[in-house]
């Protein structure tokens, strides 16, 4: 086989690939979840059933690489956000982070609610798959941001005595898979303030509070004026765009 030729096959692949992804999107955006099925998008894309197990080898495999689209999708609107501020405060990074997260989640509710239902395994689970890898950069983009306010500006902590014992061991191991570049104290404070977070949205984009708002933007801003005291952030890291 010719380089030319071999070339022309691969792009071929990646633009069926791509169709492919296209297919699961539509079928999950105009129908839900459970509507993504292989027969139902080989029909999409105009192929039988059996010819798509060529690309995937089965619909556990589809909605990994699906999946990992979307997480990269996510993290990429966040990073282009805190890289357009990249001589900012690391306070107004981590908002301006926030804020996008929380765009690009009620601009895309079912992408959104797929990745909730998709939670980021544990290290020590298929390390190297895609949607692994895209989970993680996802998890690290505000991760990293804390991290480097803590080298610069540390925040309150909590005594870690003070805390249960089945906590502080598990906050040692997550700090020791981060590389202890957080103090499992600090580990502590950074994923309270991120399940409260990301908590809030979930539940916005989930539809779990209409009963009571019908706009959640005040809400999700007075979380993070919350978290800017927590971090112990100054007002001026508050800068709106």
């Amino acid at each position: 086989m010719s380089t030319q030729t071999g070339g022309r096959r691969e792009r071929l692949r990646k633009a069926t690939l791509q169709e492919i992804h296209e297919a699961v999107r539509t079928l999950l955006v105009e129908q839900g979840p459970a509507a993504v099925t292989i027969n139902a998008v080989a029909r999409q894309v105009g192929m039988s059933g059996p010819a798509l197990y060529h690309y995937y080898a089965g619909h556990d495999a589809l909605i990994g690489a699906v999946t990992a689209d979307f997480f990269d999708e996510l993290a990429t609107a966040m990073e282009q956000v805190r890289d357009a501020r990249a001589h900012a405060p690391v306070g107004e990074r981590i908002l301006a982070v926030c804020r996008a997260m929380r765009t690009w989640a009620i601009s895309h509710p079912a992408e959104f609610g797929w990745i909730f239902a998709a939670p980021i395994t544990p290290l020590n689970r298929e390390p190297d798959s895609e949607r692994h890898q895209a989970g993680r950069r996802f998890e690290r983009v505000l991760l990293d941001l804390t991290i480097e306010l803590w080298q610069t500006r540390p925040f309150p902590v909590p005594d870690p005595a003070d805390l249960p014992a089945s906590l502080r061991e598990q906050l040692i191991t997550y700090s020791a898979t981060i590389g202890e570049q957080l103090p499992p104290a600090a580990a502590h404070v950074f994923l309270s303030c991120w399940i409260r977070l990301y908590g809030l949205l979930c539940m916005e984009v989930l539809h779990q509070l209409d009963f009571a708002y019908s706009d959640l933007e005040p809400v999700y801003e007075e979380c993070l004026h919350d978290l800017t005291r927590v971090l112990g952030l100054a007002p001026t890291d508050d800068a709106r765009p």
